[in-house]
């Protein structure tokens, strides 16, 4: 490990770098660790431990034993926990996004902006809690009542990404505890300090042992495997690839274990003929450069009527130009690095294939030199169908831009893809943007806006973008079964 800052030192030394089990903080049981790097320098910052399959099918344990208590507890306590894990968060802000910054690279105002909304995961179930609604009635024959509970499902296994390490946490934690269920945490292992930081604030806020359990590993496959054909799992909650959501989705079905699945996205940004084109860019800012591109929400095809394309294209190459490029805690910097070398060397490699069918450069392009894993902002124009950069999730900092005719035509292009998780859709008929919408194969819509994430709002995708629904009164049901009783009363 390099020699870290007085500051750094103090950032990092107010939670134990070991994973949570059972209520005690413990090194991996074969001494295995993992290097956790600073994307804007690729030194490391802290170490953490790589969790064996002993160390899964352990937190399996503690979980199983803490499930009783926890969902025998009323859930208005369950509730008053979780707000409290909310105060706790919220003022721990700064020190939280500036964590996620030192292992994750983005801009400090993203950084920010993830811990405001992870936070809101905690109080938005702390009033959920006490809103698993059942339901009676009468049968139509009127022979019994039908009564229906919702129980929790049980003993649930959380595994999340690393471009989001604090809110895709607090997104499938809240839900889960507010249900009654106990957890283990699965982090990405480019950024499990952040996770390590938000189980601290769960303990001190009184969340009970066993309850929360976090379990980083650089063998991820294994460890979750094992844990989902032990029987006492009876909950996958993923957030990932779909390459890799199909192979959970796989191991799942050998103990049909119940899965949500937030999966990979490769959203259109529609702008029509009729749009403000100024609110149009910076709506693509926002949902484009979000996190630097690297979320799944991400806009990855611009698809801009013909009429408007080039003035639209001007203007956001010179928005994109303009962003400051550097390591995100620096002063006004608005793009970080990415996570990894892998990564830059994928985007890339998109851009330039891309170029090499007849896209044309606007601004960005060319892979800079190190140190850091940073990649310019960069639009591409004149991308023809069949680019590199239309097909997959980019997952950096590009912007191609398509130009269309027709809205059957954009309507057509946008769900020519197996993913459907995010649309947007800018224009100043809001009936026109209504049959847009409706027609698009899309989980959600942003209408006339760049971001659709709302922690009171159902948060998923259709087609291969996933299963289920994070977020709103939809997500704590994903932790629930529902449960019929006939009663003759």
């Amino acid at each position: 490990m390099t020699s870290l800052a007085p500051d750094t030192h103090a950032l990092l030394d107010w939670f134990p770098h070991r994973m949570l089990i059972g209520g005690t903080w413990r090194e991996a049981s074969d001494g295995a660790t993992i290097d956790v790097l600073d994307p804007a320098s690729g030194e490391i910052v802290a170490t953490v431990p790589s969790g064996t399959v002993e160390d899964g099918l352990a937190a399996v344990d503690a979980a199983e034993q803490a499930l009783g208590p926890w969902s025998a507890m009323p859930p208005r306590e369950r509730g008053e926990i979780l707000r409290t894990a909310f105060d706790l968060m919220t003022a721990r802000a700064d020190d939280l996004a500036r964590l996620i910054v030192l292992e994750n690279g983005k801009a400090l105002p993203d950084a920010q902006g993830e811990v405001a909304y992870a936070a809101e995961f905690f109080r938005w179930y702390a009033e959920e809690a006490v809103r698993a609604i059942g339901s009676v009635q009468v049968a139509p024959k009127g022979t019994n009542r039908i009564v229906v509970n919702h129980l929790p499902i049980g003993v649930s296994v959380l595994v999340t990404p690393w471009n989001f390490p604090a809110a895709m946490a607090t997104r499938k934690i809240g839900p889960a505890l507010a249900a009654g269920c106990s957890v283990i945490l699965k982090p990405a292992s480019e950024t499990p300090l952040t996770a390590l930081a938000v189980a601290q604030l769960l303990i001190e806020a009184g969340v009970p042992e066993g309850v929360v359990n976090v379990v980083p590993s650089k063998r991820s496959g294994p460890v979750v495997d094992a844990m989902l054909d032990d029987p006492r799992v009876r909950k996958l909650s993923f957030t990932g690839s779909t390459e890799v959501g199909r192979v959970l989705l796989a191991s799942a079905a050998r103990t049909v274990v119940d899965c949500s699945m937030e999966l990979g996205g490769n959203a259109p940004f529609i702008v029509l003929d009729d749009a403000d084109v100024d609110a149009a860019v910076a709506g693509a800012m926002v949902a484009k450069m979000r996190n630097g591109g690297s979320a799944c929400t991400a806009a990855n095809r611009l698809y801009v009527h013909s009429s408007v394309a080039d003035e639209f294209s001007a203007k956001l190459a010179g928005a994109m130009q303009a962003l400051p490029v550097g390591r995100g805690t620096d002063a006004d910097v608005a793009l970080g690095p990415l996570i990894n070398a892998s990564s830059q060397t994928k985007v890339d490699e998109l851009v330039q294939g891309t170029v090499a069918m007849g896209a044309r450069v606007l601004t960005g392009g060319e892979l800079p030199d190190g140190p850091g894993y940073f990649y310019p902002a960069t639009v591409l124009v004149d991308v023809p169908a069949g680019a590199p950069v239309l097909g997959e999730e980019i997952f950096g900092p590009v912007a191609p831009v398509v130009t269309f005719e027709t809205d059957d035509e954009v309507i057509g292009l946008a769900n020519d893809t197996e993913y459907g998780l995010v649309a947007y859709v800018f224009t100043t008929d809001l009936a026109r943007a209504m049959r847009v919408s409706e027609r698009l194969e899309a989980g959600m819509v942003g209408v006339n806006r760049g971001v659709v994430s709302d922690p009171a709002a159902p948060f998923g995708g259709f087609k291969q973008s996933g299963l289920g629904r994070e977020g709103g009164h939809e997500g704590l049901l994903e932790f629930t079964e529902s449960q019929y009783i006939a009663v003759d009363w």
